[in-house]
């Protein structure tokens, strides 16, 4: 049988809890499509950073390099100053493997109602694809006069030709995999030098395909029309910022963020990529078996596509559509199974075929 490594951060809150519960479901998957799942669980976040004041030490991020994938559940307590884990964890882990891709699906699944009034889920399938390593979040700026009333604070957004291209060309090829549509989001009217290194790459690589439909949409007109007609867009591309509101936005549109799952890609195998739903810790019900680990479970999916056993994705992700419409509530103690029992019952859709 084929064997995986997988590296396991549960980390906080009920990250453990639903990343046990895809793991289950992710497992059944390996034994009805012939491979295995091996594990290793690290204790990262929130609680080892107040322990012993470690975020990640260099030594484990090495060991995790080794993997040929890492699932993710969630980051964070409130415990700790924000900024710590997410520069500290999630950010160095983007940056120093290479994790530059964030692909977010926003797809109705059928049986999940949307806050949209008549969605329907043929009315709503994208894939988000976000540059994950530049813009804003690239860390560069910085304070004078801080806590004086003369304070100035600047944020620059980097963006480099190589890292909008390759981000570019990976959307392109998923837009022709897919109904041949690729959007840019940006605001080209505005930010002028940025958005147009942006526009002038896209519509060189759209060149090299010409069975491609380009299109392009101001990012405040895209908030609009994710919420008016989701339908419009297939494969949207945008920068760090820009993709980390909007997918938030099609979270909510495709029933909320307990449904909303993400990779962090490094598409060229020089390290390892990692999945995790988009969700928060959620420490007040941590323990409670309330967390919805479906968001946990899409994403062990596109870990499973990323890890080359396409089948077994698609019958993980079915079998998820196909257990939702069975649970009273999306979230909270309302839903009929707990957070473990969830998994345990998409595992046996799995094997059920």
């Amino acid at each position: 049988m084929r064997t995986h490594e997988l590296a396991v951060i549960g980390g906080d809150g009920v990250g453990p809890e639903v990343t046990a519960a895809a793991l289950t479901a992710a497992r059944a998957a390996g034994q009805r499509f012939g491979f295995t799942l091996d594990t290793e669980e690290y204790d990262l976040g929130g609680e080892r950073y107040l322990a012993t004041g470690e975020v990640l030490p260099a030594s484990v991020l090495e060991e995790l390099r080794r993997a040929d994938a890492i699932l993710l559940g969630a980051i964070g307590t409130p415990a700790v100053p924000p900024g710590v884990l997410e520069r500290g964890l999630l950010l160095k882990l983007r940056f120093d493997f290479d994790l530059y891709i964030n692909l977010r699906p926003v797809q109705l699944l059928p049986g999940v109602p949307s806050p949209i009034a008549g969605l329907e889920p043929d009315d709503c399938d994208l894939l988000g694809v976000r540059e994950n390593t530049e813009g804003l979040y690239a860390g560069a700026g910085g304070q004078l006069y801080r806590g004086t009333p003369y304070e100035v604070a600047t944020q620059e957004s980097l963006n480099t030709r190589r890292g909008v291209e390759r981000c570019v060309r990976f959307a392109a090829e998923r837009a022709v995999a897919r109904d041949g549509h690729l959007t840019l989001c940006h605001k080209t009217n505005v930010l002028t030098y940025a958005g147009d290194l942006w526009q002038r790459v896209v519509d060189e690589v759209a060149a090299e395909h010409p069975g491609l439909q380009v299109d392009y949409v101001h990012v405040d007109a895209m908030c609009l029309y994710l919420v008016d007609d989701p339908g419009r867009f297939d494969v949207v591309v945008t920068d760090n910022l820009f993709g980390d509101i909007v997918t938030d936005l099609g979270a909510a549109v495709q029933g909320g963020l307990g449904l909303a799952a993400s990779g962090n890609l490094n598409p060229t195998g020089t390290a390892p990529s990692m999945f995790e739903p988009v969700h928060g810790s959620a420490p007040d019900i941590a323990g409670k078996g309330w967390a919805n680990p479906v968001a946990a479970v899409l994403s062990a999916a596109l870990c499973l596509e990323h890890l080359g056993e396409a089948e077994a994705a698609a019958a993980l992700e079915a079998a998820a559509g196909a257990v939702l419409p069975r649970l009273g509530a999306m979230g909270g103690p309302g839903m009929g199974y707990s957070t473990a029992e969830i998994g345990e019952v998409i595992a046996a859709e799995i094997a059920d075929g």
